[in-house]
């Protein structure tokens, strides 16, 4: 294998090995929004067909018109200029100037006696360098000319034996029309395309952005029923299937709302009946222990009932939080036993969100019970956020082991070791309260405690 070879392999395999993709990398530069990327599509090739027109225009076009003008105005010059030496100075020679001027349509003039004056100007545009090389082409005597001195005429001047001979040439002869009028129709005609594509790209981008709103706002808990499909087929298609996914689930959760309500009350009867057969039994060790199973079987229904509601039908309301974080302290159970003495409310930001609030008030409750309930010393904090607002619970108990924290949210589970988060309970605390604040379009997350023991932290959007 060449030495060449073992190279071009080599290259290959740490470019595989770097992951590296040109489009991915060009992927960085170019905007996030649809509305910005389908406009970079409609412009971009109006710009690159105007540039190739005006590349095209000016550098060929343009060039080619000017240098055969040009040639031509050269032409003239150089047969008034044979005129000019083949006759002695006199009345027949200046008629015969002023007949070829007026046949050609410049102004000559011719001064005896002059030497020629280096007034050429710098070959600054196409006109400039066409004349500069056409003239000492065509024109074997000395010639100069300037460009800059009339924006009407272009003069020029030919060394004669006996003088000079000056010429005025309208610049119409020498060059086409001005550039800049078509420069200004070139930019005009873009302007207003680029303006009806605006105006195009919005009206098809709105409808998707709307259907996003929809999205988020039902992923938040906060329906928007006077939401219609609208744009496109395919946005329209796209929010159909929405609406009726939406439809779905409302339906699963009424379902499933009133299949445990039904348990519910079915069993709530015969716990009922027993209770009122242990009130008519003595009391002893036996009667206390079936009443104890009774409460507890009666509060296990309560929670298998709340954790299948969820948020239930409530509908979300503009709600002040500190207020809703100083309700939930002080309506917390194990608060309003023993408790209230060791919880600590810090609420400086006072944010108002719209929230389920009887829901998200469950959801503080449940977490405040859980932190009373392994920590002697609870701290509940209100923030503002730049996306909404944060509610943390602390506590100075055991806490959780990092790699055991998402499993304290699953649903009727009990953690064996360190922190029981669960005991006294069936599992579903924390779970409820991550249904809740996921309802909101939130989370529940678990952290270690300054205090040293763990931190639930409530995330509300705004």
């Amino acid at each position: 294998m060449s030495w060449s070879q073992t190279a071009l392999n080599n290259s290959r395999r740490a470019l595989g090995a770097a992951n590296f993709h040109p489009l991915r990398a060009l992927k960085r530069f170019l905007p996030r929004h649809l509305f910005y990327r389908s406009l970079i599509i409609v412009v971009a090739p109006i710009l690159l067909l105007q540039i190739v027109i005006a590349l095209v225009f000016f550098d060929r076009n343009y060039r080619i018109t000017t240098a055969t003008l040009t040639r031509g105005v050269a032409n003239e010059i150089g047969y008034m200029v044979t005129l000019e030496t083949g006759a002695p100075q006199g009345a027949a020679r200046d008629a015969t100037r002023r007949n070829a001027a007026a046949s050609f349509g410049l102004n000559a003039a011719f001064r005896p006696g002059v030497r020629l004056e280096r007034t050429v100007s710098q070959p600054a545009d196409v006109l400039d360098r066409q004349l500069l090389y056409i003239l000492a082409t065509k024109i074997p005597e000395e010639a100069s000319f300037n460009t800059g001195r009339n924006a009407d005429v272009v003069e020029v001047q030919v060394q004669l034996p006996d003088g000079v001979l000056v010429f005025q040439v309208p610049r119409g002869r020498l060059q086409a029309a001005d550039a800049r009028v078509f420069v200004l129709w070139m930019l005009g005609s873009s302007a207003l395309l680029i303006g009806i594509a605006l105006w195009f790209l919005r009206n098809q981008v709105k409808p998707i952005e709307r259907l996003a709103l929809v999205a988020e706002s039902f992923g938040k808990g906060r329906n928007l029923p006077d939401f219609k499909p609208s744009g496109a087929a395919e946005v329209r298609r796209a929010a159909q299937a929405f609406i009726e996914m939406r439809e779905r689930i409302e339906r699963h959760v009424r379902q499933r709302t009133n299949m445990l309500s039904g348990v519910s009350h079915d069993l709530r009867t015969p716990l009922t009946r027993m209770r009122l057969q242990l009130a008519m039994m003595p009391r002893d060790a036996d009667h206390d222990a079936m009443s104890s199973d009774v409460d507890e079987m009666e509060r296990m229904v309560n929670e298998y009932l709340e954790f299948a509601r969820g948020e239930g039908g409530e509908a979300p309301v503009e709600t002040e939080l500190r207020s809703l974080v100083e309700e939930a302290v002080s309506d917390s159970a194990r608060a309003k036993k023993r408790g209230a003495e060791r919880i600590t409310v810090t609420a400086a930001d006072s944010a108002v969100i719209a929230i389920k609030r009887n829901a998200l008030k469950r959801c503080l409750i449940n977490l405040i019970d859980n932190a009373l309930r392994y920590g002697k010393r609870v701290e509940v904090a209100l923030r503002q956020t730049p996306r909404g607002a944060e509610i943390s619970v602390d506590d100075d108990g055991h806490g959780i082991a990092e790699e055991r924290r998402e499993e304290a949210f699953r649903p009727f589970t009990r953690l064996d070791q360190g922190r029981n988060l669960q005991a006294g309970g069936v599992g579903l605390g924390l779970a409820i309260a991550r249904d809740i604040a996921r309802a909101h379009g939130g989370d529940v997350i678990l952290e270690r405690s300054p205090l040293g023991g763990l931190k639930a932290i409530v995330r509300l959007p705004g």
